[in-house]
């Protein structure tokens, strides 16, 4: 009996012990001052602090949420073994299809337009032996592992990001939901979660070709105007004085500025077309000398003389995109290359200039060839680099073969490095590079060269995704959910102890001696495993207080049966707990039972409930069962009691 007794007192101080060293760092985060605190930071320790503490869900201390979905027509444009007109055509019908009705399943609407255009599926996927069926089921196949496969992407993305305690999990077929509690900056993430990732090392074409496809497409354009019976410009008459004296007034490229706009170049009915937002209300920047003889040259600029890159003023970057998407221009560009804008524009005096590369269309090397990327800060030994944040890949043995081969093949050209078809940087190869070292230019700052290198190191996401919904739940909104929720779990706890010390006299002391350790034992639990206490969570937890005392009630009620019965205090006291054990343990194994299927086929909030619930349930009856037995059986043993205060 004796040994029995102590192996419970031995549980109850370990479990006490282990609740307050799991809940220091709660404790101490919260009561560090502001110095403190950054003291901590600069030596590395707060974060190893707070990893430690109760960790708060979005509902709680605020972030974002995020309902992404995978775009399966580049997915499946990807996927396709041949591309043509027709193929395009198609894909963009389909499109429009589920655009206008988004309940449509995507493969039904694909195999129907493909019926409709007569066109079998394995003409453009799969083999040439598999039906339109086969191909289909294939298709879905791979569009469910590209799900998969972007949501453990994204979960490694965002564990690198640093967030605590996210929630990335699959809704439906297509789409992901996110959960990022405690970011604040919420376009950081944004961009972090949403990038593609696609890196691709491509050569630029000869000066030579990049000047006669330029060219090709000036005399287009200006046979297209020509075609529409519109002047480009009125010609005016001016006197060599006013243009002499323009000439000197502004710069070398850009003598004369007029306010020349989209009009003037596609034309009133066209540009009346067009509703994009980009649409230019405020004129181009044309060299007007230009204009009238070459209308696609003068929205140009060129610095290759000056180490750099045709170049477009961003004012014209729109104008210039939509003339390369001409179906008359895209006749003309050469089938092997493509135009690439920089990632970044670039400042030349009050300006801010677009480089606009040729590119070979088909990449030397991809990123799926790399293992590792880190950032660093570029040696003085680079003006492009130095003292910038650059970020440094490494290849595998395969990858770096590739690429010495293609570097060793293509010496004193540039190759352009292209991260989801935008241009980093596009350097000269000086020498062959056999070890697979490379590195990407042109970031920003350092946060910006740190989540490239999280992306890259996560691996690309097999198809782009939307966000298709966003919420962010502001600091302000969680600290109303915190105080609240506290208010309320206080508040429901004072009215328990109160009513049991009123109702049980010293049992109920002790019931409420139970119950403190019972709030003990739940806040050390969500600590130490790293639970995430939510609001639905508060609530679980303030259900639980209820429940911790009805196992006491219980209890307390058979043993004053027992002593009305006429039995001794120790006799009642073992009765009351014996005949009161069965009842509370089918009541709780029933509400556990309940709770874990709730944590199991439940989602966020619901899960947070569940969780609670079930801790609050365990803990409650080890707290009512055991810790109130050992008092009870420490003062019969060691005091004579006439009377039990119950």
């Amino acid at each position: 009996m004796k040994r029995k007794f102590w192996i419970r007192v031995i549980i109850i101080f370990v479990a006490v012990a282990w609740s307050l060293w799991q809940l220091y760092p709660t404790y101490k985060v919260h009561n560090l001052s502001a110095k403190e605190a950054e003291k901590l930071r600069l030596s590395g320790k707060l974060d190893k602090l707070q990893s430690k503490t109760i960790k708060l869900g979005l509902d709680l201390q605020g972030g974002m949420y995020l309902v992404l979905e995978v775009d399966l027509q580049q997915l499946l444009v990807n996927l396709a073994k041949h591309k043509d007109d027709t193929f395009y055509k198609v894909m963009n019908e389909v499109n429009k299809t589920i655009n206008e009705n988004p309940d449509l399943d995507y493969f039904t609407v694909l195999q129907q337009t493909f019926r409709k255009h007569k066109l079998r599926l394995n003409q453009y996927f799969g083999k040439v032996t598999q039906t339109d069926q086969q191909v289909i089921a294939d298709l879905q196949k791979q569009a469910d592992d590209a799900v998969d496969r972007s949501l453990e992407i994204l979960r490694n993305r965002v564990d690198q990001f640093g967030v605590s305690e996210p929630n990335i999990q699959k809704r439906g077929n297509r789409r992901i939901v996110i959960e990022l509690p405690g970011i604040q900056d919420i376009d950081r993430a944004k961009r972090l979660i949403g990038e593609t990732a696609l890196l691709e090392f491509k050569l630029l074409k000869d000066p030579d070709v990049t000047t006669e496809v330029l060219k090709r497409i000036d005399e287009k354009l200006k046979e297209l105007q020509e075609a529409k019976g519109k002047a480009a410009l009125p010609e005016k008459k001016k006197s060599k004085a006013s243009v002499k004296k323009k000439m000197k007034s502004t710069a070398a490229d850009t003598s004369t500025k007029k306010v020349i706009t989209q009009k003037d170049i596609f034309g009133a009915t066209e540009a009346a077309k067009d509703t994009s937002a980009q649409k230019d209300t405020t004129g181009l920047e044309v060299n007007q000398e230009l204009f009238n003889e070459h209308p696609f040259l003068s929205l140009l600029r060129d610095f290759r003389s000056h180490g750099g890159e045709i170049a477009v003023p961003e004012k014209n970057k729109y104008a210039v995109q939509k003339i390369l998407n001409m179906p008359e221009i895209k006749k003309i560009i050469p089938s092997d290359v493509e135009f690439v804008w920089a990632s970044k524009p670039i400042p030349v005096g009050n300006e801010n200039y677009y480089e606009l590369y040729l590119l070979n269309k088909e990449p030397e090397l991809t990123g799926k060839y790399v293992v590792d990327a880190g950032v660093q800060i570029g040696s003085g030994s680079s003006f492009t680099s130095a003292g910038k944040p650059i970020v440094t890949l490494k290849m595998n043995s395969e990858g770096a073969k590739i690429f010495a081969h293609v570097t060793g093949a293509n010496i004193n050209r540039r190759l352009a490095i292209v991260l989801d078809n935008r241009v980093y940087s596009a350097p000269v190869i000086r020498s062959k590079i056999p070890n697979g070292n490379a590195i990407i230019e042109g970031m920003g700052n350092m946060d910006e060269a740190k989540d490239l290198a999280i992306v890259l190191r996560a691996g690309a996401l097999p198809a782009p995704v939307k966000i298709i919904e966003e919420r962010t739940v502001g600091p302000s909104l969680g600290q109303d959910s915190i105080r609240q929720g506290t208010f309320s779990a206080i508040l429901g706890f004072v009215l328990v102890i109160l009513f049991m010390i009123f109702y049980y006299r010293l049992s109920g002391f002790l019931a409420d001696l139970a119950l403190l350790l019972n709030m003990l034992f739940i806040m050390a639990i969500l600590a130490g495993f790293h639970f995430t206490l939510t609001l639905p969570g508060i609530a679980g937890i303030i259900l639980t207080i209820g429940m911790a005392v009805d196992a006491n009630v219980l209890i307390f009620e058979r043993i004053r049966e027992e002593l009305r019965a006429g039995k001794t205090i120790r006799a009642a006291i073992d009765s009351g707990y014996g005949r009161a054990f069965v009842t509370i343990l089918d009541a709780n194994l029933t509400t556990l039972f309940a709770a874990i299927v709730l944590y199991q086929f439940g989602t966020g909030p619901i899960r947070g409930f569940a969780l609670t619930l079930s801790i609050g349930i365990l803990s409650s009856m080890f707290t009512a069962i055991v810790v109130t037995r050992v008092v009870y059986d420490y003062i019969t043993e060691h005091f004579t009691l006439k009377k039990l205060s119950i």
